[in-house]
């Protein structure tokens, strides 16, 4: 089974399942318009796969579909962000230098 990202509103994160177990996730405040991105983790068991990218992509993808303005304060987010700048737009404009963007 291919691996998936859910968002899991109740514990304030996007999760990558492989299978049935929570292979990593993402974790975020969201006020107003605006999600705060704050840690990234991947299960050690689960590194060297891709997952960490996948789930980047798609909390972020789930971000704009939302109308969400993205503050990466998550170093492996702003990272990701940096490496892939077609999601630059995500972070607002006045918010873009404190985040090295």
């Amino acid at each position: 089974m291919e691996p998936r990202v859910a968002d899991n509103p109740e514990r304030s994160r996007f999760e990558i399942l492989d299978g049935d177990e929570v292979a990593g996730f993402a974790e975020y405040h969201l006020f107003g318009d605006e999600i705060a991105f704050i840690h990234t983790e991947i299960d050690p068991r689960h590194e060297g796969r891709g997952l960490g990218g996948r789930l980047a992509r798609a909390a972020l993808d789930a971000s704009r579909e939302h109308k969400l303005s993205v503050l990466p304060f998550c170093p492996f987010i702003r990272g990701w962000i940096a490496k892939h700048p077609e999601y630059v737009d995500l972070v607002p404009e006045s918010e873009r230098p404190r985040f090295g963007f």
